[in-house]
């Protein structure tokens, strides 16, 4: 028995049923379908789905690593495979894309090796983004690993980038005023602040945990602050966000509280209920943790209500 205060998602695909049948199967997918869960291979649905119709690629692949996604398994492929997996997934979206549209592709140190060579082939490569995961695995001959990356690409040089929508709020430690006026900075409930422009260097992501609504017992689960940070940077509203490797749904959930249209694919039909699930509850709670207010607080802290 759970306790109570844990909120994690890990239902049964008997016991999720009713989520599972929301979710289109990818056989039955025409192109015409958006703000859905398709449940199928990628490769596969990508065939059926209309060219320059996506404006914003969020894509968290495997990162040849050996691990089980709940019976379906990744193994861990020599670099030249894995070379070749990653070119064959980026032909397949490639021509998805709008001439605007932008792409972040999730990685570890490693797989950063592979991936990023090849979106520079691909794409315009413009930034690795690097977020500190909250934990990490201890390791007794080795730097413990608490660091993820993300590439960010683009299209072409006509791309969306809304800088306010993601500048952060810091604490002025040294407020100082130019005749008796504050100078680049203001004063609220929570102290004095500044807004500054974000840097590629993420240390405010707290990963999700069990008395989190958000979390599910999917073992690469990305925190919902995070993808919401790629999503309000990189599309407006209105706008179609597409995630390939879905997983149990963080950008669809993320893009429908920030009332963008989205599509999630994901093969692992678990997942998929998972999704759903989740997706059902953003209709009653669009809150994301982190986030309130058009502003990222810093991790493990909470807005003060006003």
């Amino acid at each position: 028995m759970k306790s109570p205060l844990n909120k994690t998602i890990d239902f049964s695909l008997e016991d999720g049923k009713q989520y599972l049948d929301k979710v289109v199967n990818a056989t039955d997918y025409n192109g015409e379908s958006k703000n859905c869960t398709i449940c199928g291979d990628t490769f596969k649905v990508l065939k059926n789905m209309p060219d320059k119709s996506v404006d914003l690629l969020i894509v968290d692949p495997p990162y040849n690593l050996d691990k089980n996604f709940h019976g379906n398994g990744f193994k861990k492929r020599n670099l030249n495979d894995y070379a070749t997996y990653t070119k064959a997934w980026i032909d397949a979206v490639k021509t998805k894309l709008k001439d605007t549209a932008s792409i972040y592709v999730c990685c570890d140190w490693k797989s950063a090796l592979v991936i990023g060579t090849i979106l520079e082939e691909n794409f315009i490569l413009r930034n690795r983004i690097t977020w500190q995961r909250e934990k990490g695995r201890g390791a007794k001959s080795n730097w413990k690993n608490s660091m993820e990356d993300i590439f960010f690409a683009t299209v072409s040089d006509n791309y969306t980038f809304n800088l306010d929508a993601v500048k952060q709020k810091k604490k002025v430690l040294a407020p100082y005023k130019e005749n008796g006026v504050p100078k680049d900075w203001a004063e609220d409930n929570d102290g004095k602040f500044r807004y500054t422009c974000p840097s590629n260097f993420w240390d405010d992501i707290a990963v999700p945990y069990w008395s989190m609504p958000e979390n599910t017992a999917h073992p690469t689960q990305k925190p919902e602050k995070l993808i919401a940070k790629l999503v309000l940077a990189s599309s407006n509203k209105g706008d179609l966000v597409l995630d390939m490797f879905a997983g149990s749904g963080t950008t669809g959930v993320v893009a429908k509280k920030l009332d963008r249209d989205f599509i999630n694919i994901e093969q692992n039909p678990l997942y998929c209920a998972w999704g759903e699930k989740r997706l059902a509850d953003a209709d009653e709670n669009k809150q994301i943790q982190g986030y309130a207010d058009g502003v990222f607080y810093e991790r493990n802290s909470k807005p003060i209500k006003k």
